[in-house]
């Protein structure tokens, strides 16, 4: 593979071609009008322009992308993550135009891409489910029915997509009908799939995600776990690895259950299997992620492996250098997300102009970003920013080191995650291990940054006033010496007139 085009934007291009020329491979970049500028455009070695700024215009036109690629004589495409990236039509696509794809098969993204044929696939190897329906719930009446045999509270869940659309909690039997008919026109609207299934609530859950990685031989590993339990409107902020709250006993079980989930759909590439983790330790699968993720970099510390390397690798039809034997955990990595949000504001998306942006650097901190001081932040995307990753020795030194490195973080222009991130990691339940997905409902609301923000701006005055205080001080004693001085130099210089 001599040439590969990555159908994608951003912090994601530009790692990706990043391990691309570490393997002497040459990058083909596309890219819409909004992005004319973006350090990912000028990393590649070959840019495209694919249309106007909206996605749909753009980075999400398949055909016109492949159109491209075979043009320019592109041996494999990368889709990093997000647009394309589980379309299993386009990869069918890619993969017909004599293309390779940078990923699992068609076959694997549809079986795993539907939470239902997902599960169906998962229960031949005997993996733990979340009580609930066997598959979609046709009529209001058999939802009732299995509700009530699930036993209240139940969630409500859409088959396709994800990211908490057509999710619904029902807490009693006479809130059903409603919740439904909500779920399934929401889930309608937004995958296109109206398509439902009930699972029993889970009150107190961990979110826990197992990277795999598989080659064209038959053999898949797992490369331990991720925590992505700090979430925002069922969206991921804080991730770490390893998990604190996992034994090795039960690491060793997840595992063997995500690499048995690969095998249910003969896995290729790199994929995630996410697991909800009960008060109990009792975990059940949830669903696959067929691409690489967004907190990948959290794994690629503690285990020293370039994913993305690996996923081309295996493209190239080489088999795993390493077996599960190999694979050890060293250290502690901790990922937050920088949004362009305003979290003191309901976590609403900021748009504006970079006007000061200066990453922060030293040992331990990595950043995967796609901008520069004085870029503006589209509307059209994703808002955020960059990836922001430490690495310690250990939890309290990535921890300790994650803080100082939101601290060194300078950006002005547009409000941020960053504050919001440094709460978590500064607060006891964060630090002692003990939380959960409802971290953000249970221990944070808006006011908490505003009086923390007035705290530390009365600190700074307290601060700086002591400092003028000093200086007036210094000065009036550097005058009274001065005064001293002057007075001392014309008592002797008088007495030098005189002759003494």
């Amino acid at each position: 593979m001599n040439k590969i085009l990555v159908a994608n934007r951003g912090e994601i291009a530009l790692r990706i071609m990043r391990s691309c020329r570490e393997m002497g491979i040459k990058t083909v970049a596309i890219y819409s009008e909004a992005d004319r500028n973006a350090p990912f455009v000028k990393y590649a070695d070959e840019a495209v322009c694919i249309g106007p700024p909206p996605s749909n215009q753009s980075y999400l036109l398949g055909n016109k992308i492949i159109e491209t690629a075979k043009q320019l004589g592109v041996d494999g495409i990368h889709p990093g993550y997000g647009f394309l990236s589980e379309n299993a039509g386009f990869a069918a696509a890619v993969k017909k135009s004599g293309i390779i794809f940078i990923g699992p098969s068609p076959e694997a993204m549809n079986i795993m891409g539907d939470k239902l044929s997902a599960k169906a696939a998962a229960k031949k190897y005997k993996i733990p489910m979340v009580p609930g329906s066997d598959g979609a719930i046709s009529s209001v009446a058999e939802g009732k029915k299995t509700a009530i045999a699930t036993g209240f509270p139940i969630l409500i869940k859409a088959s396709a997509g994800g990211g908490g659309k057509g999710m619904r909690i029902v807490e009693k039997v006479e809130e059903f009908e409603e919740q439904m008919k909500l779920a399934v026109s929401e889930a309608t609207s937004a995958f296109g799939n109206g398509s439902v299934f009930i699972e029993r609530y889970v009150g107190s859950p961990r979110h826990i995600e197992i990277q795999i990685l598989g080659d064209s031989h038959g053999n898949i590993v797992y490369l331990f776990e991720r925590e992505c339990s700090i979430q925002r409107r069922h969206q991921k902020v804080i991730e770490e690895a390893p998990s604190s709250v996992l034994t090795p006993e039960i690491r060793k079980a997840m595992g063997e259950c995500a690499v048995n989930v690969g095998k249910a759909c003969n896995y290729e590439g790199a994929g995630t299997v996410e697991f909800l983790l009960d008060e109990n330790k009792n975990f059940y699968f949830l669903e696959m992620n067929t691409r690489l993720q967004v907190e990948h970099p959290v794994t690629e510390m503690i285990t020293g492996i370039d994913l993305v390397k690996e996923q081309i690798k295996v493209a190239r039809g080489e088999k795993l250098s390493f077996s599960q034997a190999d694979l050890k955990i060293n250290g502690h990595s901790i990922e937050v997300r920088v949004y362009a949000e305003d979290p003191a504001n309901g976590f609403l998306p900021d748009i504006g102009k970079l006007v000061t942006y200066k990453r922060p650097q030293g040992l331990g901190v990595r950043v995967d970003d796609g901008f520069e001081e004085g870029m503006d932040i589209p509307i059209y995307y994703d808002p955020m920013i960059s990836k922001l990753i430490s690495f310690g020795k250990d939890r309290e030194e990535a921890i300790n080191r994650m803080i100082r490195a939101i601290d060194d973080y300078k950006i002005v222009g547009v409000e941020t995650t960053l504050s919001f991130c440094k709460f978590v990691l500064k607060h006891k339940a964060f630090t002692s291990g003990n939380f959960d997905t409802h971290f953000v409902k249970q221990h944070f609301s808006p006011e908490m940054l505003i009086v923390e923000n007035v705290e530390e701006a009365i600190i700074a005055a307290l601060f700086g006033a002591k400092l003028m205080s000093d200086k007036k001080i210094s000065v009036k004693k550097y005058e009274q010496q001065s005064e001293e001085r002057q007075s001392k130099w014309k008592s002797s210089r008088l007495n030098y007139n005189k002759g003494i």
